[in-house]
This record gives C-alpha cells, structure tokens and sequence, in this order.
C-alpha cells in the first residue's frame, strides 16, 4: 500500500525544519568508530575499574578479551507495581549475555515516580520534571563510555521519555527497551472509574473505595487502562525499539522471561563490533516519530504524548509541533478502544490481537512508515508478527488476521471512528489539545461561562459546596511547566463526570495536565502560552463566556467586549515552591520551554 498522502506530506515538512539540527545529530554518529570495543578507548586504570565488580570470568572478558559490553539502565524499585518485576531482569540478562559471547553490567539506576500515587498532592508537581532526571540519570549511567550497547528498563510515564532522552545523547549507542508487561486483569476499569465518581458524590466512603482500588491494582505489572505508560509500550513498538510483541506480556510468565532472554541476545548483536551496527539515533528518525503520533491517533493514546514526543524528538535532532499530531489525527482511523475510550484493558486489547494486527493494519493502510530500522527486524514489518513459545525458546508468527474481539479492535476498514480523537485546539485563549475519543459526540462542545480557580483544591471544594451545578467551563490556571511543574489534575474528572451526569454542560480548561486517563468530559488541557507567563488564562475571570469547541478545533473568548485590553492577573505560585523537595527544583521551573515544545528544562540539543 503507497503512503498515505498527508502522512508523507508531514513527514517531508518535519524532515525540512530539522535538517539542520538532525545533521549535527548525525555527525554524533559519523565522529565515532563502534568497530573497537568501547572500553578500549578509556586507559588502563579507567578499564580496571570498570570491570573491578564483576565476576572473575566477566572480569577477564572486559580486560582481555573482545565481547561486546551491555550495560542495563534500570528503573527497578518495588514500591511501584510496574517496576517491580525488573528486580530479576539483571540476572536473566547476565546470563543471557554470557551464552552469547557478551558481558551485561547494570551502569545505573534511575528513578521511577508514579502519578498514580501522588495524584491530588504535592510530590505530583516533580512528576514532569522526574522525566528529566531520568534522563540526566541515564546519561550519568551511560557516560563510562564503556558499553557498546545498551538495554533500557523501563515501562511508565515518565521513565521511557527519560530514558529516551538520556539514550538518544548517546546516538551511537544501540539501545533496546525492555518493558516488563502489564498486571493481570482485576476489577474492570469502568467500574472503578464508577466508584470514584460515586466517592467525589459523597455517596460511598474510603474504606469502600480503597478496597475497589486495591481490587484494580493488585498485582506487580503495569496498571492495564490505557494511559502513558501503556501509550509508551505501543509507541516504542511502532518506533522499532522493542523487540517485536514484547509490549502485552504479563510479567512473571515464560514468554516474559523468553522476551527478556531475546532482547540481551540481540543487544549482543547489534554492536558495532559485528556486521548488524544499529545505533538508537539513527533507529529514532523522523519517520519514528512519525510513526508514535500515528499510533497514538490509531488507539486513541495519552495526550501526555503531546509533551514527551517533541521532547523526545528534540533529543535526537527532530522538531515536531502540535499542528503534525493533528494533521495525522485527521487521517488516522480510531482502531482500539481500550479504557477509557472503552471498557477493556490492554489485556483485552492484546488477546484480541495485539501490537501485531494493530501494527499489519497501519501498514496496510499505509498510515506507518514501514521501512524504517528497528532493533527486532529489517523493517517494521517484522512487527506485524507475535511472539511465542517454541519449547523453552521464544519465536515469532503473524499475527491474527482477523481480531478476536471487534469492540476492542477492529481492522482499517471498519474503524471505530474516521479519526483519530487526540486534536489540537486553538484561538483566544492560547493553543491546547483534547481528547474525544472517550467524550460522546454531543458533548463535545460547550459555551459556558468561567469558573476559575488557582489550584485543584478549590475546585474540588467548590463542587462539594454546590457552586458547580451549572453550566460552566471550569478553568484551572497557574499549572504549566514554570508555575508549578505542570501536574495531572486527574482528581477533576470523577467529579466533572458528575456534573455532566447530573445534566450539566461542563468543560475544562487548563494549562495542566490530564494524562492518558482522561475521560468522557470535554478538556482542553497544557494550554500554551501558560499563565504563569502572561498567557490568555491569567486574563480569565469569574462570568467570562468561552467556547470549547472540538469539532471546530476553536478555545475561545465569547465575552466580555473589554477582553483584548484586560491586563493579566499575577497569579501566586510562591506556594507552589517549597516542601516535599521542589526547592531543588527551582532551577527546572525557571527554564522551562512550553508545553508544545516539550515543557523540557533543557535548552536546544542541537541548535538549528
């Protein structure tokens, strides 16, 4: 099937506004020579030390002889349900390495936050910038320069952007991710989303919810709706990066470990020291990109994306903007409906037919770019396939050809919608994007007058006293990048929900975070200019009428006639500075870039 049309035409105009920055990427790659083994070039005391922890036959392959070193980034803890897992992967991949001819160290850890955790409170105001962390801690793990590749472990939000920044520093660097799968279905998705809404009511307590929770995550593994972190496994399948099918596995079962074994075989591989060289920074190029907003658009992802692929882009010499995701969105047909855009998990999605039909299906529509280098195959067609179990070892089959489940997935041709459901909104009161795949047709636009508040505190209050049953566009200001670390707002939907159930047209606007779980009320978030820059939000007050319009793509200021002479208010986020640790992050607040463009605290990698 040819490429399609717009997908060609955005691709053509992402690859001319980056070639000047794209080509002094590149010359990363072309100034270092990957036939000798890296630890070759350091001196002899840098060497001893590097090998001074292994264990004596490890130790004597890296001083004396010529395999290929991995080194393994890990974002292991056991707090966290999805990280767990990876407490063993270091030993399955040493061994691994060894019965390939290759030695496998562990170069670092960085740190894995969960949103899920700290939604509602303070520590969620580091949440973005733990994504540059982990990037700077992956380039601290990586800068031994002694590895000639390496495997990157890690599974939700913030964590694969940041290893993939850090990684991407590296270009030269074969690199392969290393997800560790979701937990078991629990307690469905939309029941627990009833529930919560039923508790924003006042109409259940904490000890029942708590145990509805505890009923949805239960087990070590990913949570299974279809937020970022599972938007990460789909993107990193479509870019090449994993191994093929390895996204859905549950973890703790054969094939998990199966894909685990494989994936530090390959690593082995792919060095420079054989004939099979497959650096990351030539793997992640601008049909990569391409390829993620394509597959978010096709699942109906996380808008989290909008702010982590152009700073992922950005790290290997690529500059997109919000007009290339709606442009895609425009042609890409909705082929998943996954919680909350549905009511399966990604358990469902993955026994219906998975990464591979959804993969074969783009494909065939022309809507991926499928020559393109991948760690797992020669093209992206090796990514229509799934894995198996072959005796103890893993291989791969095409996927099915005809989903197990049609309201979980569906082929190109009978898509649930025309689009892709992730947009981009524009007008009066700056650029935002929303997410409509779960929002039902009718409510899809509204024209209300402004509620608007500071924090998510206060609207919650505001709803509990009865000031919200109305209509309204609810505004939460003063939550971008440089005011407070752009945190989700994720405690608004259960009680926005409520509102509309009880009749009420409702929207919500901010320059804020919604993540991948936003649901069926209409939000136009990480809205740019933020306020706390003097953007349109800081002129907002009480009455203001706007429109949020997704259909037309419109945010806009209905009254009052004054609004273009109105001066923005100075919004007080001195707050917003101290306690749980964000002192030492006043530094990443202050040289924030925008939401559009990332909301990254690192300048330009690579000026243009």
């Amino acid at each position: 099937m040819a490429l399609n049309r717009i997908v060609e035409a955005v691709t053509a105009r992402i690859v001319e506004r980056s070639a000047k920055r794209r080509r002094r990427y590149l010359d990363l790659i072309d100034a270092y020579d990957p036939s000798k083994p890296a630890r070759v070039k350091v001196s002899e005391a840098n060497r001893a030390h590097g090998a001074a922890g292994c264990a004596v036959q490890d130790k004597i392959d890296l001083l004396g002889g010529k395999w290929p070193s991995i080194g393994i980034v890990t974002s292991y803890n056991d707090m966290l349900s999805a990280h767990a897992p990876y407490e063993r992967y270091p030993e399955i991949i040493r061994k691994a390495a060894r019965e390939v001819g290759a030695v496998a160290q562990v170069a670092g850890g960085v740190p894995a936050m969960c949103d899920g955790v700290t939604q509602g409170f303070e520590g969620m105001e580091m949440s973005l910038w733990s994504r540059d962390v982990i990037a700077l801690s992956t380039a601290v793990s990586l800068s031994h320069a002694t590895f000639d590749s390496a495997l990157l472990l890690g599974i939700c939000d913030k964590i694969v952007p940041g290893l993939l920044i850090g990684a991407l520093r590296f270009p030269w660097l074969p690199c392969i991710l290393v997800p560790g799968g979701p937990m078991p279905s629990g307690l469905p998705n939309k029941e627990k989303a009833a529930r919560r809404q039923l508790f924003a009511e006042g109409k259940i307590g904490r000890e029942e919810l708590l145990q509805v929770e505890a009923e949805s995550y239960h087990a070590p593994g990913t949570c299974t709706f279809y937020g970022t972190a599972n938007s990460n496994q789909m993107m990193m399948e479509v870019m090449g990066l994993h191994l093929p099918g390895a996204a859905f596995v549950n973890p703790f079962t054969p094939l998990r470990e199966a894909l685990t074994i494989a994936a530090a075989r390959r690593a082995a591989k792919i060095t420079g020291l054989g004939d099979d060289y497959r650096p990351i920074g030539r793997v992640v190029d601008e049909k990569a990109i391409v390829n993620a907003m394509v597959g978010l658009m096709a699942t109906g992802g996380s808008t989290n994306h909008f702010i982590h692929l152009p700073a992922i882009a950005l790290a290997a010499g690529i500059e997109i903007n919000w007009d290339d995701f709606s442009e895609l969105s425009s042609v890409t047909p909705l082929l998943a409906r996954i919680y909350p855009n549905g009511s399966a998990d990604v358990n469902h999605f993955h026994a219906a037919g998975g990464m591979g039909f959804l993969t074969r299906e783009l494909l065939g529509a022309g809507l991926l770019h499928g020559d393109i280098a991948t760690v797992g195959g020669e093209s992206l067609a090796a990514y229509a396939q799934e894995p198996f179990l072959a005796g103890e070892t893993v291989s791969w089959r095409d996927a099915p050809s005809v989903s197990a489940d049609d309201s979980v997935l569906r082929d190109a041709r009978n898509p649930f919608s025309a689009d892709g459901g992730l947009r981009l909104m524009a007008g009066g009161l700056g650029r935002a994007c929303v997410k409509v795949s779960a929002v039902a047709d009718d409510k899809r636009a509204v024209e209300a007058s402004a509620a608007v508040f500071d924090t998510q505190g206060e609207v919650q209050a505001a709803f509990k006293r009865g000031d919200l049953d109305r209509d309204c566009v609810i505004v939460v200001r003063g939550q971008g990048p440089r005011a407070n670390g752009m945190p989700e707002l994720h405690k608004l939907m259960p009680l926005m929900g409520a509102l509309q159930d009880r009749g009420f047209r409702v929207a919500l606007v901010t320059d804020g975070r919604m993540s991948g779980a936003s649901g069926k009320v209409l939000a136009a978030i990480h809205v740019t200019p933020e306020a706390a820059e003097g953007g349109p939000l800081a002129k907002v007050r009480d009455g203001d009428v706007l429109r949020v319009d997704a259909n037309a793509g419109a945010l806009d200021v209905v009254s009052p006639a004054d609004w273009r002479e109105r001066a923005p208010a100075q919004l007080d986020i001195a707050g917003n500075a101290r306690g749980v640790g964000r002192e030492l992050f006043s530094l990443f607040r202050a040289h924030a870039c925008s939401a559009e463009r990332g909301g990254s605290a690192f300048p330009d990698f690579d000026p243009a």
